[in-house]
């Protein structure tokens, strides 16, 4: 390898709503000793931000100047990962149905995204990093050594998304959860900057019979491979 990929692989994980790319992406880290990066998280915050700030979220050129001067951070606390933008943790604020909506629609503006692109690419230059996202192996590390793209039926994903809708004492019908599930992958997948698709050269991995583990330990077999070359 050359380049970042000396100091650690880079690893792309795409998919969408709720099909377990953070989950996969923080165990990988976890195992793999490589940083994560939570690219949903950061267009979660940046609608939160927004909508806290009384900000217009389909104004571009102030959500663009908003997400741009932004910083953010993925500390591990006491085993958990946080996101913190501008040293607040907003880890539970990012994680409403309404913060999901949000980071739709602001992800749909030019100008977030070249902000939030740029700041990723800026983390992922030293290599050795985990990012999960939608554009990640398509836009932010086309050159990614590694590049996945997962996926499940919607019911499926809507029960995982309602487990832990339930966790955090959330009570919401599976029903819901699936027509916003199906709602956010419309938008995502329609969207004229960046649609959600797979890299030409991603690996397609349906996780709706696999476990975390099994989806993990495949991926890892994926790095291994690729640290070899």
């Amino acid at each position: 390898m050359s380049g970042p990929a000396r100091r650690g692989v880079r690893i792309a994980i795409d998919g969408p709503s709720g099909v377990g790319k953070s989950t996969v992406a923080r165990e990988l880290a976890r195992r793999l000793g490589l940083q994560f990066v939570d690219t949903g998280a950061m267009y979660r915050a940046v609608g939160v931000v927004a909508r806290e700030r009384g900000a217009a979220l389909h104004d571009e050129a102030q959500m663009g100047a908003l997400a741009s001067g932004l910083r953010f951070g993925f500390p591990v606390v006491e085993g958990e990962l946080r996101t913190v933008v501008d040293d607040v943790d907003v880890s539970e604020r990012i994680r409403t149905p309404q913060a999901s909506m949000d980071a739709s629609d602001v992800s749909k503006l030019p100008a977030v995204r070249r902000a939030l692109v740029a700041l990723q690419q800026g983390l992922a230059q030293a290599g050795g990093v985990v990012m999960e996202g939608r554009d990640i192996g398509t836009v932010v590390m086309p050159d990614a050594e590694v590049k996945v793209f997962l996926d499940a039926r919607p019911e499926v994903r809507g029960r995982r998304r309602l487990r832990d809708l339930e966790a955090q004492g959330r009570q919401v019908s599976l029903e819901e959860v699936v027509r916003d599930i199906e709602r956010r992958d419309h938008q995502d997948r329609t969207r004229a900057t960046s649609p959600l698709r797979p890299a030409d050269d991603a690996t397609l991995l349906d996780t709706s019979e696999l476990t975390v583990d099994q989806v993990v330990q495949r991926v890892c077999d994926l790095a291994e491979t690729a640290q070899r070359r």
